[in-house]
């Protein structure tokens, strides 16, 4: 169990000890019944806690209902997994009726979802409060599939984290899969130049041309993390050094040499370890990013609604 405690403002481990004993098992057991029915909930899960952080920090925005909400907007159209945190709430409001943040569900299922996938756990700390404003318009603050190195440390940089928290928490992708629709024009006609991104492997080019087919269904799932999409490792790192990212934003990795540097810490099995020390010291980080605490925000009743 890694032990790496960053505290922010007013979070800290074990807030629901007194108030609400069993909140972290019923979210980590609630989590589990979900993956075992559907393990691509566990990426999912990541990747909505992230979503969340990203656009006015780590309050449970992302999770509200109505029209031009944060889930309504085009990055996070490909959500999944609403119910999963819902069906924790209505547990933990019937064991302690608004105590529990939707916000925390959120960072707590992320933890949980690392686990499951055999990554390294670590300690989370709590004591968020959930947010009361939801906006489409905000979610140009998260990191776009197309976009350069310095765009996306300066996004990072918003939010007080540095280029290898970047490294390290886009390494998230070592789960999970993205669409065609994402990634295509890379293997056709970059750019305007008629031919495939150069920095794909040419012995994978093919692979991927046969999984996304000129034309094809833009919808179609394919791995991040080629051979391994279902295991948390560091085998994303090895696929990125091997030419073999999916996204462009993630090849970058390796093609700029202020991230490479990075990235070679994590390749091979002496990475693996170092990876997994590091990926939850980002996460702690990233998920004390704009915390509401103390009176700010309040407790939602219900995820997708803000209290009347």
């Amino acid at each position: 169990m890694s032990a790496t405690l960053v505290h922010g403002q007013g979070t800290r481990v074990g807030f629901y000890a007194t108030t609400c004993p069993r909140a972290e098992s019923i979210v980590s057991s609630t989590v589990a019944t979900h993956f075992r029915a559907n393990p691509a909930i566990a990426p999912a899960l990541l990747r909505m806690h992230f979503h969340d952080c990203f656009v006015r920090g780590c309050d449970a925005s992302v999770l509200i209902d109505g029209s031009n909400t944060e889930k309504t907007a085009p990055p996070n159209l490909g959500l999944r997994g609403y119910e999963v945190i819902d069906d924790a709430k209505t547990q933990l409001e019937a064991a302690c009726p608004e105590i529990v943040s939707c916000a925390d569900i959120l960072a707590l299922a992320a933890r949980d979802s690392v686990v499951l996938t055999g990554g390294r756990s670590w300690l989370v700390p709590t004591g968020r409060r959930d947010g009361r404003v939801s906006l489409s318009s905000e979610t140009t603050d998260l990191p776009g599939f197309t976009e350069s190195i310095d765009s996306q440390k300066q996004k990072f940089s918003a939010k007080g984290l540095n280029t290898q928290d970047l490294v390290v928490l886009v390494g998230g992708h070592t789960i999970g899969t993205t669409a065609c629709q994402f990634f295509s024009y890379r293997l056709y006609n970059f750019n305007g130049t008629a031919s495939s991104d150069p920095a794909i492997n040419a012995s994978f080019l093919p692979q991927l041309q046969a999984l996304c087919p000129q034309n094809g269904d833009g919808t179609k799932r394919v791995a991040f993390d080629t051979g391994s999409e279902n295991r948390f490792d560091a085998s994303f790192f090895d696929n990125l050094r091997d030419g073999r990212g999916i996204l462009e934003s993630d090849q970058k990795l390796w093609t700029d040499a202020s991230t490479r540097a990075i990235v070679q810490r994590f390749l091979g099995i002496t990475g693996l370890a170092a990876f997994n020390v590091e990926f939850g010291r980002s996460m702690v980080k990233m998920s004390n990013t704009g915390v509401k605490t103390g009176t700010d925000g309040e407790i939602r009743k219900i995820c997708s609604a803000i209290n009347s």
